[in-house]
């Protein structure tokens, strides 16, 4: 058994630090009791997520993270793809004064979140998601930035 993240960055609009967001998968993923994993972590610009966002939610708009599961609920080996919208870290991040690595990689833990069954559609299960991110948050000495309720 093992834990396999690979990171695929199609845009230049924003350096990716493939080694810091690799553990930040991984430590998510060990925290979350997962021993066998197979994920990949795509970092794309704001046309390619705002047309992902479209075909699969359609919601018209560029977004920050789409999880895409690809193993079945339950299954022994967790398997799925995150689709991380770049350009929307770098905004928020500047945005919201902090450094745009910890935005990505909360980007990561909510994806890796919803790959783990988390869900965020009730306020209940928000808050649970919410409490989640701020726990990786913090084991990864990155800052409390998890959205409020």
């Amino acid at each position: 058994m093992a834990i396999k993240i690979s990171i695929a960055c199609p845009q230049e609009a924003v350096t990716i630090d493939r080694g810091l967001l690799r553990e930040t998968a991984r430590t998510v993923l060990e925290a979350e009791d997962i021993e066998d994993a197979v994920i990949s972590l795509a970092f794309v610009d704001n046309p390619t997520i705002h047309q992902l966002n479209q075909r699969y939610l359609q919601h018209d708009e560029p977004t920050d993270v789409l999880s895409f599961p690809l193993s079945e609920p339950g299954e022994k080996k967790l398997q799925g793809e995150l689709v991380i919208g770049a350009e929307v870290a770098r905004e928020q991040s500047e945005s919201r004064g902090h450094p745009v690595h910890a935005e990505l990689a909360l980007y990561v833990i909510h994806g890796l979140l919803h790959l783990c069954g988390y869900d965020d559609k009730t306020e209940a299960e928000a808050r649970k998601m919410r409490a989640r991110e701020k726990f990786h948050l913090e084991a990864l000495g990155l800052p409390a930035i998890a959205p409020e309720e």
